[in-house]
C-alpha cells in the first residue's frame, strides 16, 4: 500500500518506519527541510531502541522516503496519517493548530485535483473527542464533493518500547463508520496483529476517547501509588511490599504501580489535562482527575523536601550529582521530565547540580542551557558531589560500584527517587540512603 505520514515526531517516525518494515511504501511529510535532510541521509532525530536499524533497512530498501512536499506524498497515498503535534494551551485543552491546518491543505488539493480518487485521512496523534468531525468539515469546506474518509486510530507506544509496541500491538484500535475505511485498515493492519490480537473497530469518538481514557487511567495509578508510599512513610509500612501485594490481583495487574518522583512525558502530563478539559467544557468536574494532577505536582516536592530537610532547609552552595534526566528510561525525552522540575528548584536555593543521563543530555541542554554542569558518566557526576539523586531508573544505575560512589561523594548520601535499590543491603554499605514509601536508612 502506498502510505503517507504528515508529521516524523515521535509518532509519525516510528509508525512510518513500522508501516514500511512491512512491505508498505512510506512517504513521511515534514515541513522542517533540515530535518529531512538528515533522515534522508539515514539520521534518526530521536532516541528509540531498534528503531535505527528498521530505518536504515527501509531506505535502503526503498521503501522508506521522506519529503517536504505534502500534495505530492498525499497523490501518490491511499491512506494518509495525521501525526501532527498538538501542544497544551494555557487551559490544558489541546492546541489542533496544526491538524486543521493540514486538513485545510488536503482540502485545497482535492479541490483542485478533484480526480486522484477516494483518500482515507487517519488522525493518529493524540486529539480531543470530536476531532475527527472538525477534520472532515475543514475538508469538506474546501472540496464538497471530494470522496474522502476520516478515521481515528489511536497510537498505544511506550517510549523505549515503541517499536515493539507497534511490531507486535496489544491491540489496534480503529473508528470509522466507512466500509471502505475499515477494509484498507484491516489490509494495512492484518501483518502486525497474526497472533491473534483483535482490532477494534468503533466509531470515531469512542476511539479518540479511549486514548485519553487509558492514557489517564495509568496516570491514575501511579499517583495512587505515589500517595500509598507516603503513607508508608508515615505508617511504617513498606510500598515495595504493598505493591507486590496488590499487583498479584489480577483485576489491578502488576504494571504502572511503582512509586516514585511522579510522572512526566510528553502523554500523561497533556492527556490528563485535555481529558479534564474536555470535561469542563461539558460543564463535568472530573473530580478524580484533578486530584491525579494535584499529586503528581506534589510527589517531586515530596522529594525535594527530603533533600532539604537533611541538610537543615539549607541548600545554598550545596553540590548535587543527578542520575537521569529524561522522563523515563529507553527514551532522550525530557518533555515534563520530573528531573528539570527539580533541577530548577535545587537552582531557586542555590544549589549546583552534576547530572548525567545516558540519552538525554542534548535534549536537556536544549530546554535548560547551562545552569547544569553535564557530566561524561555517571561517576563523573558524583565528583565533589554532597548527595546523589537518582531521578530516572535506567538499567546501568541499578547495580553501581558503591565502594567507587562513597569514595566520590563528599558525604555518602543517596536519595534515591525510583526505589531501585534494597534498603536491607544499603544498611551493611554505610550509606545514609533515602527512598519512597519505604524505611529511610540513616548511617
Amino acid at each position: 500500500m502506498n502510505i503517507a505520514v504528515v508529521g516524523t515526531g515521535y509518532v509519525g517516525l516510528v509508525s512510518g518506519t513500522c508501516f514500511s518494515e512491512t512491505g508498505n511504501n512510506v512517504i513521511c511529510v515534514d515541513i522542517d527541510a533540515n530535518k529531512v535532510d538528515r533522515m534522508k541521509n539515514g539520521k534518526v532525530p530521536i532516541y528509540e531502541p531498534g528503531l535505527q536499524i528498521l530505518f536504515e533497512r527501509n531506505i535502503s530498501k526503498g521503501r522508506l522516503h521522506f519529503t517536504t512536499d505534502l500534495y505530492n506524498a498525499v497523490r501518490e497515498s491511499s491512506i494518509i496519517f495525521l501525526c501532527l503535534p498538538t501542544p497544551q494551551d494555557g487551559d490544558g485543552a489541546a492546541d489542533l493548530k496544526y491538524v486543521l491546518k493540514v486538513a485545510d491543505d488536503l482540502g485545497r488539493l482535492f479541490k483542485a485535483e478533484p480526480e486522484i480518487g477516494f483518500k482515507l485521512i487517519v488522525d493518529k496523534s493524540t486529539v480531543p473527542v470530536g476531532t475527527s468531525e472538525k477534520v472532515r468539515s475543514v475538508i469538506k469546506k474546501n472540496a464538497p464533493d471530494f470522496d474522502f474518509d476520516v478515521a481515528s486510530n489511536p497510537e498505544f507506544l511506550r517510549e523505549g518500547f515503541a517499536v515493539e509496541d507497534f511490531m507486535k500491538p496489544e491491540r489496534v484500535v480503529i473508528g470509522t463508520g466507512n466500509e471502505k475505511s475499515k477494509q484498507l485498515m484491516e489490509e494495512l493492519y492484518e501483518p502486525f496483529v497474526r497472533s491473534g490480537n483483535p482490532i477494534y473497530f468503533m466509531d470515531e469518538k469512542s476511539a479518540e476517547m479511549t486514548k485519553y481514557a487509558s492514557n489517564s487511567f495509568l496516570a491514575t495509578k501511579i499517583s495512587f501509588m505515589n500517595e500509598i508510599a507516603i503513607l508508608c512513610e508515615l505508617t511504617g509500612a513498606n510500598v515495595d511490599k504493598v505493591r507486590i501485594g496488590i499487583g498479584s490481583d489480577s483485576r489491578i495487574g502488576k504494571r504502572f504501580l511503582f512509586s516514585g518522583v511522579g510522572f512526566g512525558g510528553s502523554c500523561f502530563p497533556k492527556d490528563v489535562m485535555a481529558l479534564i478539559n474536555t470535561a469542563n467544557e461539558n460543564k463535568y468536574d472530573f473530580k478524580i482527575l484533578k486530584s491525579v494532577v494535584d499529586v503528581n505536582k506534589k510527589q517531586i516536592l515530596h522529594f525535594f523536601n527530603k533533600v532539604k530537610s537533611h541538610f537543615n532547609n539549607n541548600l545554598n552552595g550545596k553540590t548535587f550529582a543527578m542520575w537521569g534526566l529524561a522522563f523515563k528510561p529507553n527514551t532522550d525525552d525530557v518533555r515534563e521530565a520530573p528531573a528539570h522540575y527539580l533541577i530548577k528548584m535545587l537552582r531557586e536555593e542555590g544549589a549546583e547540580v552534576s547530572a548525567y543521563d545516558p540519552e538525554a543530555i542534548n535534549t536537556t541542554k536544549a530546554v535548560l542551557g547551562d545552569i547544569v554542569r553535564y557530566s561524561k558518566d555517571s561517576y563523573d557526576a558524583l565528583k565533589d558531589a554532597d548527595a546523589l539523586l537518582i531521578v530516572t531508573e535506567w538499567n546501568e544505575f541499578r547495580n553501581p560500584d558503591f565502594s567507587q560512589v562513597v569514595s566520590l561523594l563528599k558525604n555518602p548520601v543517596i536519595f534515591d527517587g525510583r526505589n531501585l535499590y534494597d534498603p536491607e543491603k544499603i544498611k551493611d554499605l554505610k550509606i545514609t540512603y533515602y527512598s519512597i514509601g519505604r524505611e529511610d536508612i540513616k548511617n
